[in-house]
This record gives C-alpha cells, sequence and structure tokens, in this order.
C-alpha cells in the first residue's frame, strides 16, 4: 500500500489540505473554512474531522497516513509545535502540534507558512531543488522563507525569514501591524501598493487610467496598478518602479548576506509575472555585490496555492521517514 503524506496550509480565510505521495504529486486536494470564532480553538477539530471525511469519501483507511505537515500564519516554537503568536487566528502560545496529534491521532511537524511554501518551491515548484533560496510572497503582507543548504533558517526564537519587515523607509514611513513604520510591507503587499496608488492619485492631477478607476470604484488594487502599467501609463509605471525599487533593494541585502541560488516572488501579486520578476531583477542587480547577482535567478513561484501543502507533506517526509 503506498503510503501518504498530509501537507495543510493554515490561513486566516481558508485551510488547505491535501493528500501527497513520497514524490510530491498530490493525490487528492481540498479546503475548509478557518473557524476564528473563540480564539481559533475550533481549528484543530475541524481539520482532524476534514481528514477523516475525506478518507471515507476516498474509502480508505488512515494507516495510509503517515503524518501531518502543518504550516501556520505566526512565529513557531520548533522545539514544541506551539505558535507563539497568530493575530489573525486569535491565538498566542497555542499548542498546535499537541492538539491536532490529539484530534487526529497522528504524529504532526509544524513551521511557519511561509516557511513551508518555500520548501514547496524548493521541492517542486521554481526552485527547481535549488538548496539555497530566498522565498519571498506579496499578498495581503509580505512574508518570507529562508533555505540554506536545503534547511529553513528557522532563527533563535522562530522568527527567521521576516522578509516583510525589513525596513524600507526609516523615517516617516507608514504604520505596519507588526508596530514599526516603513517595513518593505507596507510597500511591496497588495494593500501596500494600493495605498501608495490611492496617495498618489490624491496628490496629483496626472492623467492615468487609475483615476478612472479609482472614481468609479472609489478605490485601486494592486491588479489594476499592474494592468495600468502593462499598457504604458505613466503614474503606474512610476508606482511600479518604486514599489520593486524597495523589493530588489531589499532582496539584494539579503542576498549579499546568504549568496541564494534562487530568489522565488510568490503570492498574489506575483501574478504580475515577468513584468514584476524583470522589474525586481533590474533593481536588485544595482544594489548586489555583483557576484551575488551573477549566481541569483530571480523567478516567480509555480505553485501558486499548492506549495504550503506540498511543503507540509515535505516536512513528514524528511521527519517521520
Amino acid at each position: 500500500m503506498e503510503q501518504w503524506l498530509v501537507g495543510v496550509d493554515l490561513g486566516g480565510t481558508t485551510v488547505k489540505l491535501a493528500f501527497v505521495n513520497m514524490y510530491g504529486e498530490i493525490i487528492c486536494k481540498w479546503e475548509i473554512p478557518t473557524d476564528k470564532s473563540e480564539q481559533g480553538k475550533h481549528i484543530t477539530t475541524h481539520i482532524a474531522k476534514a481528514i477523516d471525511e475525506k478518507l471515507r469519501e476516498l474509502d480508505e483507511s488512515k494507516e495510509r497516513l503517515i503524518g501531518i505537515g502543518i504550516g501556520a500564519p505566526g512565529p513557531v516554537n520548533m522545539a514544541t509545535g506551539d505558535i507563539y503568536e497568530a493575530v489573525n487566528l486569535g491565538w498566542k502560545n497555542f499548542p498546535l502540534k499537541d492538539r491536532l496529534e490529539m484530534e487526529t491521532g497522528l504524529p504532526v511537524v509544524v513551521d511557519n507558512d511561509a516557511n513551508i511554501a518555500a520548501i514547496g518551491e524548493m521541492w517542486k515548484g521554481a526552485g527547481d531543488g535549488a538548496k539555497n533560496l530566498i522565498l519571498v510572497t506579496l499578498g495581503t503582507g509580505v512574508g518570507g522563507g529562508v533555505i540554506v543548504n536545503g534547511q529553513i533558517v528557522h532563527g533563535t526564537n522562530g522568527a527567521g525569514g521576516e522578509i516583510g519587515h525589513i525596513t524600507s523607509i526609516p523615517e516617516g514611513g507608514a504604520s505596519c501591524n507588526c508596530g514599526k513604520t516603513g517595513c518593505l510591507e507596507t510597500i511591496a503587499s497588495a494593500t501596500g501598493i494600493a495605498r501608495i496608488a490611492t496617495e498618489r492619485l490624491q496628490r496629483t492631477d496626472e492623467p492615468s487610467s487609475l483615476r478612472d478607476v479609482w472614481k468609479q470604484v472609489g478605490a485601486v488594487t494592486a491588479k489594476d496598478v499592474f494592468d495600468a502599467a502593462k499598457e504604458n501609463d505613466t503614474l503606474a509605471l512610476q508606482i511600479v518602479d518604486e514599489v520593486t525599487f524597495h523589493l530588489g533593494l531589499a532582496l539584494a541585502h539579503l542576498a549579499n548576506g546568504l549568496n541564494p541560488e534562487k530568489i522565488v516572488i510568490g503570492g498574489g501579486v506575483s501574478k504580475a509575472g515577468s513584468m514584476l520578476a524583470q522589474a525586481v531583477a533590474r533593481h536588485f542587480k544595482r544594489f548586489a555585490f555583483p557576484r551575488v547577482a551573477e549566481a541569483a535567478d530571480i523567478v516567480i513561484a509555480t505553485l501558486g496555492n499548492d506549495a504550503g501543502v506540498i511543503g507540509g507533506a515535505w516536512l513528514v517526509k524528511t521527519n517521520m521517514m
């Protein structure tokens, strides 16, 4: 009987789950809503029920499952599998490993959600097996995962790879959810790009297709900005250049210390594709040590929403086999 790995990617809106084989191929994937009621205390029960229901639906036994690898949004105590804090779930010092093992009867490995996405891209995605890799995810916030010699960098207390909180604007930057100001997250996230675009539209009378969107809808999105930039809209091109300048600078600083083979850009904003990758690469080359710039290939993530569950499966494969 072929054994399966269970990958779980726990997000603020949905929990993505998959049964994955030893080669990183998804057998079956599905998702459930994230129940954040009562400080998220029901989440582990719902994950356990979802796994049991899917096994019943497939007419499979639990004996087929080796274990669960789960990524959660927040710093992880790697010794205990506790989540130090996940603000959007209402968790503080939450014993995720213990709770999920108790609910499922399966062994569990826990890591940060951006870290498991980085592992997924390394194993089966744009990382293409690169053992030295930086993943930056541009979504509602900016996440990151750093892989050195095939191992995720966790740091002393689980906060390794917090790329989104590199300070990009030392004085007078926008407030960040982390409590600081001027973080990369306030600029290069989807919300950051939308904020910059809105401020530009309020500050100038420059004609732009973005102004038409803003007047009609009352808001502009990161997608609107990149769509307009692809049509050579001057204002949109200026915003893209500002955003990718800060992203390229931050990634160059990181790369100068790590000398990666691949820098993978994921998250919703990465749907902008080659325009985004090329603009970031242009700025990156300005600021990276020449030999570091020569080694690093900047690419768009290829696994999309599957990166986390595949990375979760890798955790099981490498920790429980």
